[in-house]
C-alpha cells in the first residue's frame, strides 16, 4: 500500500502542469503549435497605454523645464546687470533721485527716513536735497527727512534704498532687487508669451 501510494504521488506530480519559459512559448508559436489561453496570456504584449504613459509623463517634465530654467536665467542675468548700472556713478545717481522721490510719494509721511548701504550714503544724500523740494512742491507740504547713520543696508545687496515713516512701522522697499522683483512679477505673463507663446488652456493673467 505504501509503494502504491508513493507512485501515485511521483505520477500527480509528474501530471502537475509545468511552467513554461516565455522563450520556448515563443518558439512553439513561430513552428505553428498551438498555445492553450494560458500561453497567450502570457505572450500578450503590452497595450499602448502601458508602453506610452511612463514615456508622456517624462515629455511633460522635460518641457516644463526648459521654461522654468529660462524664466530664472533671465531673473539671474538681468540681477548680474544691476552691478553694471551701480558702477556707473552717474547712471546710478539718476536711479537713487527716481526711487528717493517715489518712496517719498508713497508714504505721503510728515517725517521719513532713508536706509541706504554704508558706500551709497553720499549719493543718497543728494538724491534727498534733491527731492525734498520737489516733493513741498507737489505735495504743498513741509516734510522731514533724515538719512539714518547707524544702521545701514547689506553691502552684499545691489543698490537703492528703503523708506520708513518716523516709527519705523510703515516702509517701502526700494532696493534695486525689490524693484526688479516687481518689474519680473508684472512682465511674467508677456515673457512667457514671447518665449513659449500664448496658453490656449490660460483663463487669467498674473
Amino acid at each position: 500500500m505504501r509503494s502504491r501510494h508513493v507512485s501515485g504521488t511521483l505520477l500527480s506530480r509528474e501530471h502537475q502542469p509545468r511552467e513554461q519559459p516565455a522563450s520556448s512559448l515563443r518558439a512553439a508559436a513561430s513552428r505553428g503549435l498551438p498555445l492553450s489561453k494560458e500561453q497567450q496570456l502570457c505572450e500578450r504584449p503590452a497595450s499602448p497605454s502601458e508602453e506610452e504613459q511612463p514615456h508622456e509623463q517624462s515629455d511633460l517634465s522635460e518641457e516644463q523645464q526648459p521654461h522654468e530654467q529660462s524664466s530664472y536665467d533671465l531673473l539671474n542675468e538681468a540681477k548680474q546687470r544691476l552691478g553694471k548700472v551701480v558702477k556707473d556713478t552717474t547712471r546710478y545717481q539718476v536711479l537713487l533721485d527716481g526711487l528717493v522721490l517715489q518712496g517719498l510719494y508713497q508714504l505721503l509721511e510728515p517725517r521719513m527716513i532713508v536706509c541706504c548701504r554704508k558706500q551709497d550714503f553720499p549719493l543718497v544724500k543728494a538724491a534727498v536735497q534733491k527731492a525734498i523740494p520737489m516733493y513741498k512742491i507737489a505735495t504743498n507740504k513741509d516734510v522731514d527727512v533724515q538719512i539714518d547713520q547707524e544702521v545701514y543696508l547689506p553691502e552684499e545687496i545691489a543698490g537703492g534704498v528703503e523708506i520708513y515713516n518716523g516709527d519705523r512701522k510703515i516702509k517701502v522697499s526700494n532696493t534695486l532687487e525689490s524693484r526688479l522683483d516687481l518689474i519680473a512679477q508684472q512682465m511674467m505673463p508677456e515673457v512667457r508669451g514671447a518665449l513659449f507663446g500664448a496658453n490656449a488652456n490660460r483663463k487669467f493673467l498674473d
